[in-house]
């Protein structure tokens, strides 16, 4: 049997806003968390993850709520709200309802957990839409949740903000507790953005962390450049110490994307950790973050990845069955630690989607291994022409890795 719900509350005093869980002060150190591993979040010392639906299709929301509850975590319990991108129509009134009627028995069914934190209305509903309507039906949804559930708070995540859709916030949606927001390379000035589009209330960032692939330069054909796992967990270091945690005032806290590993434009783009379970650096930076103390063993690092002497913003372009050398540079913290190199060419993914939907990961491409010794590696090109990317893989043999990736053309 559960114990009683947990009493979430959020304070104010002159400006300064406070998340209380049973009466005591709770920072959110999160993540965003669908299919990954929930006890290596507390393992380093996070306290929270958020997720996108009550059911992710291999775990129901009670027994995710349960698993958080074995580790001592809390749950901003996504709830699946349908986005005008997709097709739903605002202004069907029928529609609404029976949305509503659904997400109401979600509620029911979960309110009295105690691992329960926050509900979050939807996802990015403002990412591609034209219908405010849709904010009218998140401010009855909230109602709704309200008058269902006294003990949680109620919000909904938008990706990015804009002066227009905080104004349609306030007027549309003024039953929310608070707001979530949803940034990446623009992140270091959110607390000024915030102030400045005249948000007065709490919020919290429900995602963050590597620059997005819409916010990197891109080839000659159009193919996003991804930084390498050490600048990923510089960039996640600096934005949250300089955009998170200074804003003592109106931040409750936030959730690193992702605690987990997706295939989203590439397989290691968003996820701090590999498709086998190996952690990155970045998972070290927020290990630091939380704790105030780096862990015991850290990540290898990778740098300065080149093929032919050039780098990936120099448009490389190869010929079929061709002999390339790549370049880099590794840096071990742990010198007794034999390190591991693992090498892969994918094709560029084609299945392009918006707003974290599902893609499909590219196929692995067949080649060859002419010769790999320290810092270079010797390897022929795909014999068909096509657009490429050669992936990097090091780690420790044990549990951590650094990757990177360079994006080529074969004509």
């Amino acid at each position: 049997m559960h114990n009683q719900p947990s009493k979430v509350t959020l304070t104010q005093s002159n400006g300064n806003y406070q998340l209380r869980v049973n009466g005591k002060p709770f920072y959110i150190k999160g993540g965003g968390l669908e299919f990954g591993d929930i006890a290596s979040l507390a393992t380093h010392h996070g306290n929270s993850f958020r997720t996108w639906r009550t059911d992710n299709g291999q775990q129901s929301a009670l027994q995710v709520l349960d698993e958080a509850h074995k580790y001592g975590l809390m749950v901003t319990m996504g709830i699946e709200v349908a986005r005008e991108r997709h097709g739903f129509d605002y202004n069907d009134t029928a529609a609404v309802q029976e949305q509503k009627n659904q997400i109401r028995e979600q509620v029911l069914a979960l309110k009295d957990h105690p691992a329960l934190l926050i509900w979050s209305i939807g996802n990015e509903l403002n990412l591609h839409y034209t219908n405010p309507k849709v904010w009218d039906a998140v401010n009855e949804i909230s109602i709704m949740i309200h008058q269902l559930d006294p003990n949680h708070l109620t919000t909904t995540p938008l990706a990015g903000i804009t002066q227009e859709e905080i104004t349609l916030i306030k007027n549309r949606a003024s039953d929310l507790d608070l707001l979530s927001i949803q940034e990446y390379g623009k992140l270091m000035t959110l607390p000024e953005r915030i102030r400045t589009y005249g948000w007065e209330g709490a919020y919290m960032v429900t995602e963050w962390g590597a620059t997005g692939h819409w916010e990197v330069p891109k080839t000659s054909w159009d193919a996003p450049i991804e930084e390498n796992s050490h600048t990923k967990a510089q960039h996640y270091l600096k934005r949250y110490q300089n955009a998170i945690a200074t804003d003592t005032q109106q931040c409750i806290g936030s959730y690193v994307f992702l605690w987990g590993q997706k295939q989203e434009r590439t397989p290691t783009w968003y996820g701090l950790f590999l498709e086998d379970g190996k952690e990155t650096e970045s998972v070290d930076v927020m290990h630091f973050l939380w704790s105030n103390e780096w862990p015991q063993t850290r990540c290898p690092q990778i740098n300065d990845l080149t093929i032919n002497g050039k780098k990936a913003i120099e448009n490389v372009v190869l010929s079929a069955d061709s002999l390339c050398k790549a370049t880099f540079q590794i840096t071990s913290l742990h010198p007794k630690h034999a390190l591991h190199y693992r090498w892969e060419i994918l094709f560029e993914s084609t299945d392009l989607k918006e707003g974290g939907d599902p893609e499909i990961r590219p196929n692995s491409v067949p080649f060859q291994i002419v010769l790999q010794q320290p810092e270079e590696l010797l390897f022929k090109t795909p014999k068909l022409t096509g657009k490429y990317r050669l992936f990097f893989y090091l780690d420790d043999g044990i549990s951590k890795a650094a990757t990177a990736n360079f994006p080529f053309q074969v004509k």
